[in-house]
């Protein structure tokens, strides 16, 4: 995502900003995603309009109810958006200077690497957020009320055992090696064709960042489903038995719950961690050259 006709950005570099960029993004649009999740969270007699569910939070929690998890969701940010975007951009810059342009498959398995190394790294902030994001929808006598992301890995690790911080882990790689494969490989792409046309600058992120944030949303929400019950589930259940659940008591359909809270978090999500980014290399660029 840096321009091939300058020098690349230091490795560590690409780490530092692919992390700053994903907090600053999620800080904005977490309401979003916790909405997702406790729509994801349903069962099949679940109220599952987006209307419903917002009112439900306010009534029970406040405002302050969207914002729950915060702080497992920029603590995975730190982790999991820190290490995807700097071995995406870090693979890519090695790519270019090796062989050139990379063509679009090769930005996608680029992007599938990212991904899935990431999501391993981020996979115990994953387990937090979604145990802070459903709390509230459990009866108060169950919530779990844990003060923090660093109070959740600490009592889970302690009442638990450390192996539930890796809970889906096989699930949660699974999600963002399509995830990132689209997102990241999408907008790398839709960046590289508009560029002639557009001209580099503002415009053209955010354009790139809506097409990706677009078709990553679709092709990533039935994974996200599955992940995500897997994760909350309390019997350690597979993927492929939390798929099969879902479409024989939900139907297929299901598994695109929650679509415009996805996009609403993803969409802007994606936007706005492509145009930190894009500024923050712009940022480098103006003071080293």
């Amino acid at each position: 995502m840096g321009d091939k006709k300058r020098k690349p950005i230091p490795g560590w570099l690409n780490f530092v900003f692919g992390g700053l960029s994903g907090m600053m993004g999620i800080s904005v649009v977490q309401p979003a995603d916790l909405v997702k999740t406790r729509m994801q969270l349903m069962g099949p007699k679940g109220d599952k309009s987006v209307i419903s569910t917002i009112s439900g939070i306010l009534k029970n929690e406040g405002i302050s109810g969207f914002y729950k998890g915060l702080s497992a969701a920029l603590f995975r940010q730190a982790t999991y958006t820190t290490s995807r975007l700097g071995v995406f951009n870090s693979l890519n810059d090695f790519y270019s200077s090796m062989y050139g342009v990379p063509s679009f498959p090769v930005k996608l398995v680029v992007g599938s690497v990212a991904g899935g190394i990431g999501a391993f790294v981020g996979n115990p902030a994953e387990v937090a957020l979604i145990r802070m994001t459903a709390d509230g929808r459990l009866p108060p006598e169950q919530r779990r009320n844990y003060n923090n992301v660093f109070n959740a890995l600490a009592r889970i690790s302690r009442e638990e055992g450390r192996a539930m911080l890796l809970r889906g882990a096989t699930a949660t790689v699974t999600r963002a090696m399509v995830v990132n494969a689209a997102q990241l490989g999408t907008y790398s792409q839709a960046r590289e064709q508009l560029l002639s046309t557009i001209g580099d600058g503002i415009i053209l992120h955010f354009i790139a960042s809506l097409i990706s944030g677009l078709s990553t949303t679709f092709v990533s929400l039935p994974v996200d489903i599955v992940k995500t019950r897997v994760q909350n589930s309390a019997k350690g259940l597979g993927q492929l038995q939390v798929l099969r659940s879902i479409i024989q008591q939900e139907g297929v359909f299901a598994l695109w719950r929650g679509f415009i809270p996805t996009y609403a978090k993803l969409g802007p999500l994606t936007v706005l961690m492509f145009l930190f980014l894009e500024q923050w290399n712009a940022l480098y660029y103006r003071l080293t050259e």
